[in-house]
């Protein structure tokens, strides 16, 4: 069984010779896996707009370079990942505004600072379900935060970007074998942290197909 035409990347192609509409089709596609994506890696609302923002200017610039044989997807991730791990590395140099308070929603008094612009899972219930189920996305974000990175980026691309097991494997630079351990790690530590919010203890995060 042959493998689907990937629609993205013919339009990569006519990024490629410079077609404007087709490089506005993938970001109206694109723009909010992206933005969620980053969100998970640096939980600060106007850095996650400004890099999204970076990545589809990156991905104007590159287009020359890509290459077909890679799903858009994968190439699209790969460059968001990469200024995620420079941001970091940046913040690591310069710590006036540390991860770590972002990334658990709290200044130094305690007080709930970076959780007014939350951008939501785009799997998340509606919001009618109540505060307790507010609570639960919230320490969803803490242990998804407090995950190392390639579990978290592994994780987040499986439910945010919904890549398959090898095009996570493409973006990390790992094997097929090591994605998969990656999430099943990250899904252990999270279902165990997890457990106290939930009824069942599971931690229900979309799989994705192993093969398209």
């Amino acid at each position: 069984m042959s493998e689907a035409p990937d629609a993205d990347a013919e339009l990569m192609l006519r990024v490629q010779r410079g077609d404007r509409e087709a490089f506005d089709l993938l970001m109206t596609r694109w723009q909010q896996p992206v933005l969620h994506f980053i969100f998970r890696t640096l939980p600060d609302a106007d850095e996650a707009e400004d890099l999204t923002q970076a990545v589809f200017v990156q991905l104007w610039r590159t287009a020359p370079r890509y290459q077909p044989s890679a799903r858009f997807s994968t190439f699209l991730f790969t460059i968001a990942r990469n200024l995620c791990l420079n941001e970091v590395r940046r913040r690591s140099r310069h710590p006036t505004q540390p991860l770590e308070a972002g990334a658990h929603g709290t200044d130094d008094d305690g007080a709930d600072s970076g959780r007014e612009r939350q951008y939501p899972d785009s799997r998340q219930a509606p919001a009618d379900l109540g505060i307790q189920q507010s609570e639960l996305v919230s320490k969803v974000d803490e242990a998804l935060s407090d995950l190392p990175e390639k579990q978290r980026t592994a994780l987040t691309l499986c439910r945010e970007g919904e890549l398959s097991y090898d095009e996570i494997a493409d973006v990390l630079g790992t094997s097929l074998q090591a994605t998969k351990s990656l999430i099943h790690r990250a899904r252990e530590t999270l279902k165990a942290r997890l457990k106290p919010y939930l009824k069942s203890g599971d931690w229900e995060a979309t799989s994705p197909s192993e093969h398209r």
